[in-house]
């Protein structure tokens, strides 16, 4: 059993609460997690508060410094931070180790970019008042910033905030979905020992009152967000007048023509759909295709699914593992029952053990199901035919989701009339909506949030452009 406290070095907080914590392979209490509510956010920002202005004016050179220390702290304790998240998240241990060194990775990638962040030198002679004089920008940081994030990709979606905020010049305090409360903690941990500054990176634990508690309090300046559209809207309302940058919900769109690679479609939409029991934002959920293919693809891509391991997250060849905990596997069989109710029919039947759910594939979902229209975030798929392009663009953007799409196709004239009228933050071609790469911005439109991630447009977004004027020559 194991005890989890917010990481607020040289602070000691009382908890409001405790809650239990459970495995998700089988249920079990296996620690408890302190609420630190009010009282520990207010600690956690007079650290946070006190370490940025004690470091607010150090070199670039010194930041860049920190940053590849925790680079290599993540990537000597990847092994470790792997075993965390497949443990407490039930995520598949071959892909915990990716998103362990990804993060490595990512926090390199900003330490190489920080340097590249430029200001500008602005024209000020354009307006006649203006001749004579000098104006320039800089980018400066906000102060005090609050990353909060989800439970599914722990090493992750908390560095796509940590460096990014830290790379440009502020402090950071962070709160993460309970399931990722041990990875957070581990991470300030090897951080701070790597010789970054106390009170640079402070975590707060617990569930939604300290989430609201950290997006309200006063000394806030900034917060990025990833989780659910419901929650953003708390937060957001509970934000007020502040920057926010929010990563929302998601229904992705897989859209296969008639000209596409069946085969290429179907494997790629398949993982995208079912791996990590479908516990990405970006997880296929609505695929779409062109009637004429329909029978040549639905065979292939149910095949596919078959194909992918469910099994214990300890095993290197699993895919798919337990949701994060039963009640999200009793929410998305709710969901498939919905649409079974509604006229649907089951072209691969998802079976339920626990907090496991194999892959399911329906077609005929109607576009009143809850299927249809929510987020599922887990390892449903629907299969919808269409007649034409203009049909599979109708059918794409009836969601009032849009965070990042798929269109298999070989022609480039269709390629671009999705790109022009498909409302996404992001669209892949020929790949499955799940790929990401963490050098484009990546943001959704709609209710799928507010900015964009990726190591510069992060950057830019956890910064703020300051402007200088200068009259030469004034005594």
């Amino acid at each position: 059993m194991f005890t989890a406290s917010s990481f607020i070095p040289g602070a000691s907080v009382a908890a409001a609460s405790q809650t239990e914590f459970r495995r998700p392979q089988d249920g079990t209490v296996i620690g408890r997690i302190d609420e630190a509510g009010r009282a520990g956010v207010d600690a956690a920002m007079i650290s946070a508060g006190e370490a940025f202005r004690r470091h607010r004016k150090v070199p670039l050179a010194t930041r860049v410094e920190w940053l590849k220390a925790a680079a290599k702290a993540v990537r000597v304790h990847a092994a470790e931070l792997a075993d965390l998240i497949s443990e407490d998240v039930g995520k598949p241990i071959r892909m915990a180790r990716f998103e362990a060194n990804r993060g490595a990775e990512f926090i390199e990638a900003c330490a190489a970019a920080a340097p590249q962040l430029k200001g500008e030198v602005l024209s000020l002679d354009a307006a006649a008042a203006g001749a004579g004089l000098i104006g320039m920008t800089r980018r400066v940081p906000f102060g005090v910033v609050a990353g909060i994030t989800p439970f599914n990709a722990p090493v992750n979606l908390l560095l796509q905030k940590v460096a990014p905020a830290v790379a440009v010049g502020n402090a950071i305090v962070v709160k993460l979905a309970l399931a990722g409360t041990r990875v957070a903690l581990r991470l300030a941990e090897l951080f701070l020992s790597a010789g970054w500054p106390q009170g640079l990176f402070n975590v707060v634990t617990g569930d939604k009152d300290t989430a609201i508690a950290l997006a309200s309090h006063r000394d806030i300046a900034a917060i990025s967000f990833t989780g659910g559209t419901a929650a953003g809207n708390d937060l957001a309302r509970a934000a007020g007048a502040r920057k926010f940058l929010a990563e929302l919900g998601s229904n992705a769109a897989n859209i296969v023509l008639a000209d596409a690679d069946l085969a290429l479609a179907a494997s790629r939409i398949a993982s995208a759909g079912f791996e990590a029991s479908g516990q990405q934002c970006i997880s296929a959920q609505r695929v779409l295709v062109d009637r004429a293919v329909l029978d040549g693809f639905l065979p292939r891509f149910v095949t596919a699914a078959r194909a992918l391991k469910v099994g214990p997250p300890s095993d290197a060849a699993t895919d798919i593992g337990p949701m994060v905990h039963a009640g999200a596997a009793e929410r998305v069989m709710a969901m498939v029952a919905d649409a079974v109710e509604r006229g649907a029919k089951l072209a691969l039947t998802p079976e339920r053990s626990g907090a496991t759910i194999s892959p399911g594939i329906l077609t005929g979902v109607t576009r009143d199901s809850r299927l249809w229209n929510e987020e599922v975030f887990g390892p449903i798929v629907l299969v919808t035919a269409f007649d034409g392009v203009d049909q599979a663009i109708e059918l794409a953007n009836d969601s009032d989701f849009g965070l990042q799409g798929a269109v298999f196709t070989r022609s480039l004239a269709h390629a671009m009339r999705f790109a022009d009228d498909m409302e996404v933050g992001s669209l892949w071609i020929n790949e499955a909506s799940r790929f990401r790469l963490d050098m484009y911005p990546f943001g959704g439109v709609k209710q799928s949030g507010i900015g964009r991630e990726g190591v510069e447009y992060a950057m830019e977004e956890l910064s703020q452009v300051k402007f200088i004027g200068i009259r030469p020559g004034a005594s």
